[in-house]
């Protein structure tokens, strides 16, 4: 049984939105999952699980939220590579270019992305929480 972490900052609601739908798909394919709030999780808490799930919303100038989620992911990211990862988040405006910035700094960190970086515009819709429900399988597929 593959259990994963869940790990998230969410400012509005959006992205904890997200998180909380990926936890549920992951339970609902009979895997373990466990969701940290961003400054609830480090390096000591990788050995535990078989794959991540990052989420993080766009700030200030297209860029992850710098006073938990940052140094957290800045921890972590080395011990990451080769780990069965997916990354996603919400956004309000520009074009979602922090998550193009983040999902090139994980293939430089080595780290193993099962999927392209997920975004949705503000408060995910439907369409937008059936696109979690995916990637959630797509790292369930990668940790296989």
């Amino acid at each position: 049984m593959a259990k994963v972490a869940v790990i998230y900052w969410s400012g509005t609601g959006h992205t904890e939105k997200m998180a909380e739908t990926f936890l549920e798909a992951v339970k609902a394919e009979g895997q373990e999952a466990e969701l940290f709030f961003a400054g609830e999780f480090s390096k000591d808490n990788i050995a535990d699980f078989d794959g991540f799930a990052f989420g993080c919303p766009a700030m200030g100038n297209e860029q992850l939220e710098d006073g938990e989620f940052e140094p957290m992911f800045e921890e972590v990211e080395n011990d990451l590579e080769n780990k069965p990862t997916v990354i996603f988040g919400s956004y309000e405006w520009n074009d979602g270019q922090w998550m193009y910035d983040w999902q090139e700094r994980c293939k430089d960190d080595g780290i193993n992305l099962a999927a392209d970086g997920l975004i949705a515009y503000d408060d995910p819709d439907d369409e937008a929480l059936d696109q979690v429900r995916a990637l959630a399988k797509s790292l369930l597929e990668k940790i296989k």
